[in-house]
């Protein structure tokens, strides 16, 4: 009996260490996996500034040899493989995105478009608008629908508007009828994060590399003008406003005040690294300003991002 009962407590001592040891493998494979996933991420920002500078040294060049064509930095998505790991990138110049930072009273009605684009009502884009503008400039007067200290000090977590320039996109959430699912979106809807800036210093948002929604936001655009201009970018650069003017046809003279072909600059990559499931991969953001050539500096790096190129 007492050689069966030591028989029985072994057992248990080895089912136990069997088990234990199975879940430490399967936790360490896990871990390799998510870290693989995030290296091949990483590798995909780099790939991205890498073709930047490439990009910016061929820049004009009328001959290209196949294969070593120029990326577009419209948000045109690019893939490749590391090994057994696989990856997303796509590059946007910020001067084709919102410039929060640059809007005024008047180039306003592009970000209200894009918050009803985005299933936002009229009257809430109008708050969201008027604020985000109270939010930054130096006063302490609020516009109609717009909020300043003496609405945010009235909040159960008082705080004081910036009445300066925003620091990070991230900001936006202290600014008044701007939440979480408005500015990064939901399950069943993408967010406006990814169309907004604060690196674009002009305020004229660049037909050439703006996505589809920034060119819906456009007072005069059209989805059929949108289109052209989309399908235009993927054989051409559009290098003047002239090109934008025969491919947008009679909006033309609405969108020419809040419309530009200057590059800024700055420019988002966002990369998703993943093994089989991309639903399952790992992204980052990143801002790289070229604003001291030859050299480059990341103005903003996030991983991981939740916004997937």
């Amino acid at each position: 009996m007492i050689v069966l009962w030591v028989m029985i407590a072994l057992m248990a001592v080895v089912i136990s260490f069997a088990a234990l040891t199975r879940g430490e493998t399967k936790a360490a494979l896990t871990f390799r996996t998510s870290l693989e996933k995030q290296f091949a991420a990483e590798a995909a920002i780099e790939r991205g500034i890498m073709e930047i500078i490439y990009r910016n040294a061929n820049r004009g060049q009328t001959l290209i040899l196949e294969k070593r064509e120029v990326w577009r930095l419209d948000g045109t998505p690019y893939s490749g493989r590391l090994g057994e790991n696989g990856y997303r990138v796509s590059i946007t110049d910020e001067s084709g995105k919102i410039g929060i930072n640059a809007l005024t009273d008047q180039t306003g009605i592009v970000l209200k478009n894009l918050l009803v684009q985005f299933g936002a009502a009229p009257e809430k884009a109008d708050v969201i608008v008027d604020s985000v503008l109270d939010w930054k400039d130096e006063d302490n007067l609020h516009r109609l629908n717009g909020a300043e200290d003496e609405y945010y000090g009235s909040l159960p977590t008082p705080y004081k508007t910036r009445n300066a320039s925003f620091e990070t996109l991230e900001e936006l959430l202290l600014v008044r009828g701007v939440d979480a699912d408005i500015l990064y979106g939901s399950r069943d809807r993408q967010g406006i994060f990814p169309f907004l800036t604060i690196a674009a210093g002009s305020g004229r948002i660049n037909p050439g590399t703006a996505p589809r929604p920034v060119l819906l936001a456009l007072p005069g655009m059209t989805p059929d003008a949108a289109d052209r201009i989309i399908e235009y970018r993927r054989t051409s650069e559009i290098r003047s406003l002239e090109e934008v003017m025969n491919l947008v046809g009679g909006g033309y003279t609405q969108l020419a005040p809040y419309a530009g072909v200057s590059e800024s600059g700055y420019y988002s990559i966002t990369a998703l690294g993943y093994r089989e499931d991309e639903s399952r991969g790992h992204a980052i953001a990143a801002t790289i300003a070229f604003d001291n050539p030859p050299g480059y500096r990341i103005a903003y790096y996030k991983s991981p991002s939740g916004v997937k190129p």
